[in-house]
Parts: C-alpha cells; sequence; structure tokens
C-alpha cells in the first residue's frame, strides 16, 4: 500500500505508545489450566456429536475436549492435529460460533456453547510449547510433488504428502510462508508471531523443502512443474482484488484491504503505520471487518462500513459484526458507492441505498473520506491454470484438475466457502489423492 504527499489525512502516530499494545492485544485471552478443565467439563461427549459434523476438517471434538478433562492436553492436540496440522491457526480465527459451536447441544439448550475454539487453542499451544512434533515420515517413496502456494490448503497438503514419504518443494511468491494466515488476518487474532511459529513447527515433519519468491505465472510454469514432478498441487489463493468500477478510482488516499491488512501485519511499529482521520471500507466480509477495526485501533476517528446488501448476507459473521461494531465502526447496509469526490486525493464516497435486489433507491448520501478500502472480493490472479468453473479452478473429487497429475485446493478452487479451515481440509484430501495416484 502506498501513502501518498497528497493525502494529509493519512498520518501515523495517532494513538499514544501504549494503546498500540493494548489495541492490538490478543482478542481471547488463552485459557489457563483449570479453566480449561471447568470449560471441558461442560461438554456432554454427545456419542453422535453434531460439533463433528460441523467442523470443515472432521476433528473428533468430543475426544479432544474428553482429553483433555482427563488431563491430558498433548494427546488431545493430537486428535485435532491428525485432522487439521493447522489446528493452532484454526483455533484463533475459526468462525466457530457459526460450525461448531453453533450446533453445540450446550448452545441449543441454554445458549452458551462450550468453549470448543478456546478449548482447541489450549491443547495445540500445550503440545507446540513443549516443542514437540507427534508425526514421522513414512519411508521414503522416491516421488516429488510440487506444492505451489505456502497457504493453509499448499501447507496442510505438504505436511500430509510429507508424512507419507514424499519429497515436497512448496513454493510461494511471498517473501515468507504461511499466505493469509501471515498477511490476511487482523493482528489481534493472530498474535506474537504465531503464524510463523506455527509454520515452523509444521515443517519439522522434514521433507518439505520451501522455496519462497518464486510465483505461478512468473517465476513458475505449471507445464515446467508437470514435466519435473510426479504430481502438482495448486494452493495459490486469489491473488487479484476486484475494482469498483468507478471513475476516480485511482485517487490517492484508495487502496486494497487486503494490502493494508499485509501491511499491518509485517509493520514492526505500528504506530508508524498511517491511517486516516475519516476511513471507509467496501465490502462485507472478514477482509472488510478486520480492515475496518483495525483503522480504528490505529486510531482512525470515524471508521464506516459500507455493504451493498442487508446484515443477514454479509459474509462476516454476526460476531465480526458485533466485535466490529463494539470496537466503534459504523456498519451501514443496502448501499452501493456510485462516486468518488476529491482533488487528486479522495475527500468524501457518495453512495446509493438499494433494496433488497440492489435495485437503486434514488436516494444518496455522501461519507467524508482521506482513506478509502476496498474490500469487495478477490479474484484468480495466475496465467496458465487447468480449466475454470466461473472465476477459480474447476475441481473435482479430492481437488482434481483438468489436467493430469494436477489437484487443486482451498481458495483458488471451486466449491469451496474461503475459510482457513475448509483450505486445510482440502490440502489434506488432495494430498491423500495424490498419495494414492502415486502409490496404486
Amino acid at each position: 500500500m502506498t501513502h501518498n504527499a497528497l493525502s494529509p489525512g493519512i498520518v501515523p502516530g495517532r494513538l499514544q505508545a501504549q494503546d498500540y499494545e493494548e489495541n492490538f492485544a490478543d482478542l481471547h485471552e488463552p485459557l489457563d489450566d483449570h479453566e480449561a478443565l471447568v470449560a471441558a467439563d461442560r461438554c456432554y461427549f454427545c456419542h453422535d456429536a453434531p460439533c463433528i459434523t460441523a467442523c470443515p476438517t472432521d476433528i473428533d471434538i468430543p475426544l479432544f475436549i474428553r482429553q483433555i478433562a482427563t488431563g491430558t492436553p498433548e494427546a488431545a492436540a493430537e486428535t485435532i492435529l491428525g485432522q487439521n496440522i493447522l489446528g493452532g491457526m484454526c483455533a484463533r480465527v475459526c468462525p466457530t460460533e457459526t460450525l461448531c459451536e453453533e450446533v453445540c447441544v450446550r448452545e441449543v439448550a441454554e445458549g452458551k456453547p462450550v468453549l470448543i475454539g478456546q478449548l482447541q487453542r489450549y491443547a495445540t499451544d500445550t503440545l507446540m510449547a513443549a516443542g514437540k512434533h507427534p508425526f514421522k515420515r513414512a519411508e521414503p517413496t522416491g516421488k516429488r510433488i510440487a506444492v505451489v502456494g505456502a497457504g493453509p490448503a499448499g501447507l496442510s497438503c505438504a505436511h500430509r504428502l510429507a508424512m507419507h514419504g514424499h519429497d515436497v518443494a512448496l513454493y510461494d511468491g511471498r517473501e515468507k510462508p504461511g499466505g493469509l494466515n501471515e498477511y490476511g488476518i487482523a493482528a489481534y487474532k493472530t498474535v506474537g508471531g504465531f503464524a510463523q511459529a506455527e509454520v515452523d513447527w509444521l515443517l519439522q515433519i522434514g521433507g518439505i523443502k520451501v522455496e519462497t519468491g518464486k510465483r505461478l505465472g512468473r517465476e513458475l510454469t505449471l507445464d515446467a512443474l508437470r514435466d519435473q514432478y510426479d504430481a502438482v498441487f495448486l494452493g495459490v489463493g486469489l491473488g487479484g482484488v476486484n475494482a469498483l468500477g468507478l471513475e476516480a478510482e485511482d485517487k490517492d488516499g484508495i487502496a486494497d484491504a487486503v494490502d493494508f491488512i499485509a501491511e499491518l501485519r509485517q509493520a514492526s511499529d505500528l504506530s508508524a503505520l498511517p491511517v486516516g482521520r475519516d476511513v471507509v471500507v467496501i465490502g462485507g466480509g472478514m477482509t472488510a471487518v478486520d480492515a475496518a477495526v483495525q483503522s480504528k485501533l490505529l486510531g482512525a476517528l470515524n471508521v464506516s462500513l459500507v455493504y451493498r446488501r442487508g446484515r443477514d448476507r454479509m459474509n462476516a459473521s454476526v460476531f465480526e459484526q458485533d466485535l466490529a461494531a463494539s470496537k466503534g465502526v459504523r456498519i451501514i447496509t443496502n448501499a452501493t458507492p456510485v462516486a468518488i469526490h476529491g482533488n487528486g486525493a479522495v475527500r468524501e464516497v457518495e453512495f446509493e441505498y438499494t433494496d433488497d435486489t440492489l435495485a437503486p433507491t434514488g436516494e444518496r448520501f455522501r461519507l467524508p473520506a482521506d482513506q478509502l478500502f476496498k474490500a469487495i472480493g478477490q479474484a484468480l490472479d495466475a496465467e496458465g491454470l487447468p480449466e475454470l468453473d466461473g472465476r477459480k479452478i474447476a475441481v473435482t473429487g479430492a481437488g482434481r484438475t483438468s489436467v493430469d497429475r494436477v489437484w487443486a485446493g482451498g481458495d483458488c478452487a471451486a466449491g469451496g466457502d474461503d475459510l482457513t479451515v475448509t483450505a486445510v481440509a482440502e490440502g489434506r484430501d488432495a494430498a491423500e489423492d495424490i498419495h494414492a495416484s502415486l502409490v496404486s
């Protein structure tokens, strides 16, 4: 993201030093041993547990909670990580309120679910803090697989392939592995450098060589990878950002929300990160909420999140919407941008109210803005890909594409719901399918 002298309202250091530390502290304090036992004791250990069905990675949730309740959190972590190797990150960022916890029997009966996400974090953090990696590589197979994209899908795929004894080359276009876990999630959800710590822990399995700064369509081509490797997995995510389609979209002070979040995540000093006085975020998903909340936490005076549909259609969960509101973000729904005003730099954004069919109502309003973030979805940004289904890679079964010996998963593949936990499941399942095809 670039900051320009023509945007005088975008400045660093809006807060006192201690405010940044407080504002970007852990969203949920981790459970201590006693709190974990108390939380685990609330689980009914259902036989046909609905929480397992609601988990995209099919973790045996009653089993791992029982293991915590009996004082064996490391065993609980193995139960979790056997299904979801990024269980530590997912415990922090999964929308558990709309997945496992929403269907918890305690939630249905009492309105207060078992703290499944926080218990998962307790277990996985305990194991990682002990420096243990409970998985071992099988005997080497001599097979070599290229995994392109070191985000959740690619990391999950690479780890499972390495477990089966294959050699994996893990490529990523950025300077660090981790994908959205490293660059795309609000800083208060994953504090203390956890994303890289989890990657380092995952790589302890061995057999995975990470090569950063290599991107498909730039340094890599699919044809060359197919020539060099026995199989290829594409977990390239969505690198492009959709445009608003308005004139003056190139004015100073306008940026992509994903770039803003990435810059914030990599900043060593948050007080040096410029932010506007009046910030407008356009979008209704997790990225929009993360950008809006973090703008407020950086000291923006007024932050408005504007979405073209109603609240019930926002991709961000009710929990995330409520979090934004609690931090002082104003959420405006059923409004779409129609014009950007300003001389050189953005000064106002004009919107028109829409009805439930997105038809314009004729009623317009303007919001002052010295900084505007676009968060209206991302698009596939790579060349030489397999056949597409709409705007994503078409897949069948466990991620098989139209090209022989090429699989895909995560946000770049059709059919998913763009969640970290779903990407992990797709990477894992593709790895099992790749393994089966290579040893058959």
